[in-house]
């Protein structure tokens, strides 16, 4: 069969790479103590909406960028898992896709590890580790279903809407930026089994990971199983989370 497509492998592996890369710098930049910028934002909320806001953008640059057009930008296993229910990609290509993103993750906090020590070991940056909030792994979990729920539904509503479908990458960074606003205290806002892995590999916590490996999936699943439902099967028209005309390795419709 060979690896025709480890291009976009590749690039998922860059791309969350990448992902975690800036979440890193962006964590190190606004919240640890010796940072002018966190001596300035002493409101924590305020320092989440400044997050979310640097996030949100970072996706929404991926999801635009030539390597986001050519891969899909999916960038979470949980995602993949979920266009590969839908039929919309190939076994063989979801699991390469899968095992990229680990790899991305991973990749994305060492190279962070190397070039932001001390700071990024500092209990206020943590490596950028996604742990359950106060409330503890009953609400996290929830949590991590209902915003994975939420994302994954809004991408199927708005990649298979025409007129909508360019703006999705936006829209996901709508959402992205309000999970870490809000959301963040209760899980750590994950929605992403690799982009937990990655500091749970280099920290060594693993606090709560089953939630991050389990939720997201669950979540997303559920949000594809409610709109097959109302819309159909043949609705879901690819698997990019933003199509134009470049090279697409899915089971395409547009």
């Amino acid at each position: 069969m060979g690896w025709p497509h480890w291009r976009e492998y590749l690039i998922e592996v860059g791309a969350l790479g990448t992902f975690m890369l800036s979440a890193a710098s962006m964590t190190v930049l606004i919240e640890h103590p010796s940072s002018p910028l966190r001596q300035v934002v002493s409101d924590p909320a305020m320092r989440r909406m400044l997050m979310g806001t640097a996030m949100g953008l970072t996706a929404a640059s991926i999801i635009y960028s030539p390597w986001g057009r050519r891969s899909g930008a999916h960038m979470n296993p949980a995602v993949t898992l979920t266009f590969l229910r839908l039929g919309t990609i190939a076994r063989h290509d979801a699991a390469a896709y899968i095992a990229a993103q680990f790899i991305g993750g991973v990749m994305g906090i060492v190279l962070a590890a190397a070039l932001l020590r001390p700071w990024i070991a500092d209990p206020a940056v943590n490596y950028v580790t996604t742990v359950p909030g106060v409330f503890g792994h009953g609400v996290a979990f929830t949590a991590e279903i209902a915003i994975s729920f939420t994302l994954m539904l809004v991408v199927l509503v708005t990649t298979n809407h025409r007129r909508i479908a360019p703006f999705t990458g936006a829209i996901v960074a709508v959402l992205i930026a309000s999970f870490i606003t809000f959301e963040a205290p209760l899980s750590g806002m994950s929605m992403n089994p690799a982009r937990t892995l990655g500091p749970d590999f280099v920290s060594g916590i693993w606090r709560g990971i089953w939630i991050y490996f389990v939720a997201p999936p669950l979540g997303m699943l559920a949000a594809a199983e409610l709109f097959v439902r109302l819309r159909g099967r043949r609705s879901v028209r690819c698997a990019k989370l933003h199509h134009d005309q470049g090279p697409c390795i899915f089971n395409c419709s547009f």
